[in-house]
Parts: structure tokens; sequence; C-alpha cells
């Protein structure tokens, strides 16, 4: 078990020990606050499958490649625990589900969406 977790999953621990300071995305209700929160600054949502390791190397990779001086406001969605929140992402963003996925909020809108390995950290840097 041990070993099919190491290869597919993802803990909290793991997020934790990364140089990204994750806010876990676990209700509704905090797609307002994101909504808001965009008119300050960007605000990027990296969509996870837990259970995927495509999803798993991309989010290693993008959390290497990652500037944390970059003015975002990063979060986490575990698509596995919140699925609903995904489905609402989609409908309130008109983004289409993927897994994984990094959309970035600014000015309430979705101005870039990307997904599996188009996903690249370093593209952040132009869209300020």
């Amino acid at each position: 078990m041990s070993l099919f977790k190491n290869i597919f999953g993802s803990t909290n621990k793991e997020r934790n020990s990364s140089t990204i300071n994750w806010r876990e995305l676990t209700d509704l209700g905090q797609l307002n606050d994101i909504v808001d929160a965009s008119f300050e600054q960007p605000v990027l949502i990296f969509k996870h499958s837990t259970r995927c390791g495509v999803s798993r190397s991309v989010l290693r990779q993008f959390e290497n490649e990652f500037d944390a001086t970059l003015k975002i406001t990063p979060y986490f969605l575990d698509l596995l625990e919140h699925r609903d929140i995904s489905n609402e992402i989609a409908s309130r963003f008109g983004v289409v589900h993927q897994s994984p996925q990094l959309i970035v909020i600014k000015e309430g809108n979705a101005i870039y969406n990307v997904s599996h390995d188009s996903i690249d950290a370093h593209d952040l840097k132009t869209l300020g």
C-alpha cells in the first residue's frame, strides 16, 4: 500500500514541505473570497487528483519551478475530496474541468487556464 501511495497519492505533509504557501480550497464559499481577492492580485487554483500519477508529476514540477516572489495567491484543490468545488469552478469561471489543471483568476475572471503538460510555472510571470 505504501508503494502505491508514494506513486499515486499526495499527502498534506508533502504539500506542507513545498516552497509554495498553498491555501487549501475546501469550501464553496471560498470561491467568493477568491473572486474578491483577485481584484487586489491574481489568484491561482491548482486542481490535483491525488490518485493520478500524471497529476502528481505535474504538481511536483510546478512546485519546483514556482517563483515564490510572484504577487499571486496560490490555492490547492484536492479533486477527490472536493469535486463539487471543481464543478462550481468550471461553471463560475467558464472553464472545462481538467486534472491536473491550473487556473488564474484576475479581477473576477479566469485569465489563464491550462492542464496536464501545458502547466508551466514560468508562464505566471507573463500574467502580471
